[in-house]
């Protein structure tokens, strides 16, 4: 399976966009739920280097959230952050589709203008 494809990046930290999605999209009666956090999974472990920076505390960011609305089903959004940028990753598989409106209010939510320029 391969995995999502970035839809969207924005010039802010992971934790401040998803702070935004979860107090924006809710105005758009849209209901969110944060399934995983990188940082609080590698809590568990002493030891938990980054492929990326190899260093112990890097700034490197994973969240799922669970965005739901009128389809049956939630989209799933996946963010990815480091270095003060965020991208942002809609899954839309067979199994399992995004709902066409879904990246609209996740735009809106995040401020941004129709040209895609962003926050």
């Amino acid at each position: 399976m391969n995995p999502p494809s970035s839809f969207l990046s924005v010039d802010h930290p992971c934790d401040q966009t998803v702070r935004r999605l979860r107090r924006n999209l809710p105005r758009t009666g849209l209901r969110v739920l944060q399934t995983f956090d990188l940082q609080d999974a590698r809590l568990s472990r002493a030891e938990c280097p980054c492929p990326h920076h190899g260093m112990r505390r890097c700034d490197c960011r994973m969240v799922v959230l669970l965005i739901y609305g009128g389809a049956s089903e939630p989209a799933t959004l996946v963010l990815h952050g480091n270095g003060g940028r965020t991208w942002l990753s809609l899954v839309n598989t067979p199994v399992q589709q995004a709902d066409a409106s879904m990246r609209a209010c996740i735009e809106r939510a995040l401020g941004l203008a129709p040209s895609g320029e962003g926050l």
